[in-house]
């Protein structure tokens, strides 16, 4: 008996939630495949869980840097045609795996109502640490447990539906970044500039980087070899999980 080939994501969605750590995860990781929504018509909200107040490389003073990096990511957001940008004001650095972190994303997701959402690898990446900042990995974690079970389950934190009308939701589909167990790839060599544009947007976190188009574009370059797609051409990977 052989076993069904494997299930594809979806062609196309209505909407999309984006949960990611800080200002400028999503833009290093998957600003190239959110743009390539956008421009299918896909609605794409973005899901920031902390301010990113411990980030930067120069002396902005602390109080300044959590505004600055909203303001980024602000902007960041609309070279890829996203608008709805939404903060949960959690601290930078020292997020771990609590219940109001879960009830707080599963609010987000109750009130997007995506199809798909978008979330950073629970995995640690032990090929490569970088990807595997502890932000990242309680994020992702957090954002699984509420896609299931939390945000499809009328019973789990009913405040939200109590209090906040906010009905349960069953989000079909969750891709991955940064995975040590990729699946799919999404070709964005179109729209790159698209992804530069965004990371660029980072002032505070990028300006010092004097070589970030050659380097993010030898990363994607990789990617794409590795994931499959014609030489030459450049890829975002993700690993998706069908959670319908």
């Amino acid at each position: 008996m052989t076993a069904p080939p494997p299930r594809k994501p979806a062609e196309h969605v209505e909407r999309a939630l984006c949960v990611l750590a800080h200002p400028d995860d999503v833009d290093f990781g998957s600003a190239g495949t959110v743009a390539t929504w956008t421009a299918a018509g896909t609605e794409v909200t973005y899901c920031i869980v902390t301010d990113g107040d411990a980030g930067g490389f120069d002396d902005t003073p602390r109080e300044q840097m959590a505004p600055l990096r909203r303001a980024e990511q602000e902007a960041a957001a609309k070279a890829v045609g996203v608008t709805d940008v939404r903060f949960l004001g959690h601290p930078d650095g020292r997020l771990e795996l609590t219940l109001d972190l879960r009830r707080d994303i599963s609010r987000v997701i109750r009130q997007v109502r995506p199809q798909r959402v978008l979330t950073s690898s629970p995995e640690r990446f032990w090929e490569r640490i970088g990807a595997s900042h502890p932000d990242h990995m309680t994020v992702g974690e957090s954002t699984l447990r509420a896609v299931y079970p939390d945000a499809r389950n009328p019973f789990a934190f009913p405040e939200l539906l109590a209090d906040e009308g906010l009905e349960a939701w069953t989000v079909s589909e969750v891709w991955l970044g940064a995975s040590p167990r990729a699946d799919h790839v999404v070709d964005v060599t179109d729209v790159v500039e698209l992804k530069f544009a965004a990371l660029k947007s980072h002032v505070t976190q990028v300006s010092h980087m004097t070589d970030l188009e050659a380097f993010v574009t030898d990363w994607m370059r990789q990617t794409g070899r590795r994931m499959g797609l014609p030489d030459g051409r450049l890829g975002e990977a993700f690993h998706v999980v069908h959670t319908a």
